[in-house]
């Protein structure tokens, strides 16, 4: 890129962060991808391939392969499956917006 794209990249990324909207849309992916990590992170720690994970929560390869890829958001019975079969324990936390929440209106 050259110094013209990345001002005008700049200007665009300044423009879009300014609407509050957008701002919630990213914090949205932000805590997928949190999710999606636990999971990775999880299975990993576990030693266990996508198929054997699968196989101990009655799901399939590929539906772990979705959840871990953020193309599908698993329900917090899936999540709490996931901990148990790799030996650990789900934490969901509501955190007050001056810690890290985002703001909505817009």
């Amino acid at each position: 890129m050259d110094a013209d794209q990345l001002a005008e990249f700049a200007r665009m990324r300044d423009e879009m962060m300014a609407d509050p909207r957008f701002r919630a849309f990213l914090a949205d992916r932000d805590e997928e991808m949190a999710v999606v990590a636990g999971i990775v992170a999880a299975r990993k720690a576990a030693g266990l391939s996508q198929a054997a994970l699968a196989a101990r929560i009655g799901s399939t390869q590929s539906a772990v392969a979705r959840m871990e890829a953020g193309r599908a958001s698993p329900r917090l019975d899936t999540l709490r499956r996931i901990a148990r079969a790799t030996g650990h324990r789900l934490w969901v936390e509501f955190l007050p917006e001056e810690l890290g929440g985002y703001d909505m209106a817009g």
